[in-house]
């Protein structure tokens, strides 16, 4: 592989940008506590009014997998990546109140599309939004919840785990299989869609 392409695919998957102010933080589901710890920071700081974690159990499970870091922190029994990361938002200084759950998806684009639903049902207006994310998940997340809030304007601050980033992630199996699956997956997922959104 020539540098060229990797360049190419780092520069499509590993989508970044700097945080502005928005109506609401998106937090597809996650077992990684470095994902809702920013968006307490972000929150903290003023940048969003709202977060919308989402996530139930993974199709590829029949459990939730377990906290992958910080563990001695954030030990609670958890059931859901919903209930994991609406947890570790509260002990981050995030009311509950400012908190609008979805606990049934079981992959990104039902993570999108079930939030749409729960921001729907709860009566909030979602403008602007910060999603917050792993960094290699960055260009399928923001495929996906662009597919289910159109009408918003939708910003990435990613958070990096497996020690994956755009500058190493082909220096190892475990980058390279990441990021080349998440390659796959923005093609498959958008297959279905494709007419809808780009004629």
């Amino acid at each position: 592989m020539n540098n060229r392409i990797i360049a190419d695919i780092a520069n499509f998957i590993f989508v970044s940008d700097e945080p502005e102010k928005a109506d609401a933080i998106f937090l597809p589901g996650g077992s990684f506590p470095e994902q809702p710890e920013y968006a307490a920071e972000l929150y903290r700081q003023g940048y969003a009014r709202w977060l919308v974690p989402s996530g139930g159990i993974s199709v590829k499970r029949d459990k939730w997998p377990g906290v992958r870091s910080k563990a001695d922190k954030y030990n609670g029994d958890y059931q859901s990546d919903c209930e994991f990361l609406t947890d570790v938002l509260l002990k981050n200084g995030v009311p509950a109140s400012a908190i609008i759950g979805e606990d049934q998806s079981g992959h990104t684009r039902d993570n999108a599309f079930l939030s749409r639903e729960a921001v729907d049902k709860s009566g909030v207006a979602i403008h602007t939004a910060l999603i917050v994310c792993k960094a290699f998940h960055a260009r399928r997340c923001l495929m996906l919840y662009q597919m289910a809030f159109p009408e918003v304007d939708i910003k990435v601050c990613p958070v990096h785990c497996y020690n994956i980033t755009k500058e190493n992630w082909y220096k190892s199996k475990t980058g390279i299989d990441r990021v080349l699956g998440e390659l796959a997956r923005c093609g498959n997922q958008f297959v279905g869609d494709v007419e809808q959104y780009l004629l």
